[in-house]
């Protein structure tokens, strides 16, 4: 069995190691260490939840030298606040025995307080795109010492919308020595980033089979509308094994309403984080989560990538994620680290087509469990779901040829790789596939 021993690390490096009891590296750790530590650029596909953290600090660490500099020579980018404070907090327990000085920057605090942090120094600096562009433009971040540039979930990066800023943070380190990219998945715009601004990269692959879907039971529910997805959650939470859950809805609207319900039935056991809730109160709420003072949070899609939350039993889509990969993201935030997870969907009429893009992304279908007799159902539809089914009627589209009840997807979004030793992942019998999971949703519907 593989061990940390044989990467030969420093001994503080090893120590910090030891200390946070690791021993096994994860596969895309021993993939990557020895492609990163020959200094070529590199581009690595995971999915979530398998260790990509330590897979780029390790070897970056390993290769650590004192120089009399006070600029970054390493800049690592990721897409949200939370993840700036995470990754940093990572960087410090691998560098407890080590002279480095690490330093997050992120929006939604004032900038002239990490300004002067910046001035005093700092080594390794993690930050969102938004803000490291913000202090490199004001001459306060200066890449004259820059040795290494990671940029975490880059297509999360770009799905954000913060293209600009990264092609522009690229542009100015037109003298780095080392790139590194780690991605989920592998899309268009992710592939024209690489060619223009990386130099022939490594690719560093898991296969499918590495994923931590395996660890994950996947069930769903058919519920006609939100406030009967409230009833079925709540009816749900007396189980007192989902003991750290989290809550996934598409919006900030539908998440401050589910909150307001569980809080009604369940005071003072759940959270809730989503974008417009300040920066302390999410890290505030987060911290509660971590040392087991809440019970779960009701959270969007902030929440469903990188963040490394221990020890999630249950994730409950109350909503379906309106694009296929995201819902692997979101139920990757159970099953990690070896342990296994269970996530439940409450899936509405109008999610079934989309349930069944990602039964196909993920080549599995997910389980219908039957509807519990005790819960009511409730007829009236909110404001947002009339608006939805109005929406559906005026852009519903003519049936594929062959009776298919779900469109083609685009040929970029085909390019997904969960891992795959390959950009693009190719399903050799993806109609055979889609033509029984489309039968499989024509009974459910008839049930």
């Amino acid at each position: 069995m593989a061990t940390f021993e044989q990467f030969n690390l420093p001994k503080s490096l090893q120590k910090a190691v030891d200390e946070l009891g690791l021993t096994t590296p994860t596969p895309i750790q021993e993939k990557s260490f020895s492609v990163i530590m020959s200094g070529r650029d590199v581009m690595g596909i995971a999915q979530t939840g398998t260790g990509k953290t330590f897979a780029y600090l390790l070897p970056i660490l390993k290769q650590w030298k004192f120089i009399a500099t006070d600029t970054p020579r390493v800049l690592i980018l990721v897409p949200t606040r939370e993840l700036v404070v995470q990754v940093a907090a990572e960087v410090e327990k691998l560098t407890k025995y080590m002279s480095v000085r690490t330093l997050g920057v992120y929006g939604g605090v004032n900038i002239n307080t990490q300004k002067t942090a910046v001035y005093q120094g700092v080594d390794i600096l993690v930050g969102t795109p938004g803000r490291v562009m913000d202090l490199a433009l004001d001459n306060v971040i200066r890449f004259d010492s820059m040795q290494k540039l990671i940029i975490d979930e880059f297509d999360e990066i770009l799905n954000l919308g913060f293209r600009f800023q990264v092609t522009s943070i690229l542009t100015m380190l037109k003298n780095k020595k080392q790139s590194i990219l780690f991605s989920a998945t592998m899309t268009d715009d992710v592939d024209e980033m690489l060619d223009e601004y990386f130099e022939f990269p490594e690719e560093v692959s898991l296969a499918p089979s590495g994923t931590p879907l395996e660890k994950i039971e996947q069930f769903h529910y058919k519920v006609p509308n939100f406030l009967t997805k409230v009833n079925l959650v709540l009816e749900l939470l007396q189980d007192e094994s989902l003991e750290r859950v989290l809550l996934f809805v598409n919006n900030k609207r539908t998440a401050d309403l589910l909150a307001d319900k569980i809080e009604e039935a369940y005071p003072e056991q759940f959270g809730v984080i989503h974008s417009n809730k300040s920066q302390n109160y999410r890290l505030q709420t987060m911290e509660q989560f971590q040392e087991g003072n809440l019970r779960g949070l009701v959270t969007t899609d902030v929440m469903a990538r990188g963040l490394d939350i221990s020890d999630i039993s249950h994730v409950i889509n109350i909503e379906f994620t309106e694009i296929p990969e995201k819902y692997i993201h979101r139920i990757g935030r159970t099953g990690r680290a070896d342990k296994s997870g269970i996530a439940i969907s409450l899936v509405a009429p109008s999610e079934e087509e989309i349930m069944i893009e990602a039964e196909l992304l993920m080549e599995k279908e997910i389980t219908l469990l039957p509807f519990p007799e005790q819960v009511e159902v409730v007829e009236r539809l909110l404001d947002f779901e009339k608006d939805k089914k109005k929406m559906k009627f005026l852009m519903k589209k003519p049936k594929l040829e062959g009776g298919a009840s779900f469109h083609e997807k685009k040929d970029k979004n085909k390019k997904v790789n969960l891992g795959g030793p390959s950009k693009t992942k190719k399903k050799t019998s993806s109609s055979v596939n889609r033509n029984i999971l489309k039968n499989r949703a024509a009974k459910r519907k008839k049930k």
